[in-house]
């Protein structure tokens, strides 16, 4: 089997204002670097438009009902003074929950060995009742929910190393124990959540890093927290919510990460998979704003998934 490579072109048409980081071009980066030769195995395929029932999993209706209902025919409408609508934006954001879910049905059901999904907007920072942080349904946790609902997985772990708290994710899993979310992130920054004291009913570990940390750091706090509560909890499925904006690139963060330190912990989340979870990862994308540091770093990580 192959690593599998979703993505679809509604994504480009998740608009948002002038200037603003999380931008179309950051897919188009992606595909640009994806393009080489040395991704010529990649299994592609185009993402399905998802079933709005499946955001119920992790979302109450009232609260996608809200969402669907600030689409504006025309334009822009803003949800929060970071996030922005526009007209396609429904089918987007639908289109990246189809995604999440398929790479899960992909994993469990065995046509790829691993998935990476190039998806807009990202998902992270949306609470159940919330969408902030340029994000407007947690598709990670969606993907945790159908793993268990459809694939009777007892243990899912979401290890999220972008830059910036999944306080979305935090708050959806904050009393299951079922879910493991681990995050590594700078601190402080946006949204400021994520101190290690946060822990949940035990299912919640946070490795904060403070601002000009580099790889070793990082490394660290992956070694010393992130993979031995990955050994205590033994998932079924790991998720990653894989945000490039830790990159030394980044315009909105301070961490000095390289693309290196991507691929090591994506192999180090590799071997925990093949360990507790018979291979099954699957990668979403999250952050990432320097298209240049975005690209390296989606490539180092893409590399390292399809090396087995």
């Amino acid at each position: 089997m192959t690593t599998r490579l979703y993505s679809n072109p509604i994504h480009l048409d998740h608009l948002t204002p002038p200037g603003h980081p999380e931008r179309p071009d950051r897919l188009r980066a992606i595909e640009k670097v994806l393009e080489h030769e040395a991704f010529s195995v990649l299994d592609r395929v185009q993402s399905p438009m998802g079933d709005p029932a499946s955001i119920l999993l992790a979302h109450p209706k009232h609260y996608v009902d809200r969402i669907e209902a600030a689409i504006p025919e025309t334009g822009m409408a803003r949800i929060d003074s970071d996030t922005s609508v526009s007209p396609k934006s429904w089918e987007a954001a639908l289109t990246g929950v189809g995604a999440a879910n398929a790479a899960v049905d992909d994993v469990f059901e065995g046509r790829a060995a691993n998935v990476f999904v190039a998806t807009r907007p990202p998902g992270h920072h949306a609470e159940k009742v919330k969408a902030m942080g340029f994000c407007l349904f947690n598709n990670a946790a969606i993907a945790a929910r159908h793993a268990q609902k459809t694939h009777g997985a007892e243990r899912v772990a979401i290890v999220d190393w972008d830059v910036h708290h999944g306080n979305g994710t935090q708050d959806i899993f904050w009393t299951d124990p079922t879910v493991l979310y681990c995050s590594t992130h700078q601190m402080p920054l946006y949204p400021g959540t994520g101190a290690k004291t946060e822990t949940g009913v035990g299912n919640i570990v946070n490795a904060p890093l403070a601002p000009d940390t580099d790889g070793e750091v990082f490394r660290d706090a992956f070694e010393s927290r992130i993979l031995p509560a990955l050994d205590a909890f033994r998932p079924d499925l790991i998720i990653i919510s894989a945000g490039f904006d830790a990159h030394h690139r980044d315009p909105l963060a301070e961490i000095n990460l390289v693309e290196d330190d991507f691929s090591w912990a994506t192999g180090k989340l590799m071997d925990r998979a093949a360990r507790f979870s018979s291979n099954r990862l699957v990668s979403l994308l999250e952050g990432g704003y320097d298209l240049q540091g975005l690209a390296l770093s989606v490539a180092a990580h893409v590399g390292r998934l399809m090396r087995g």
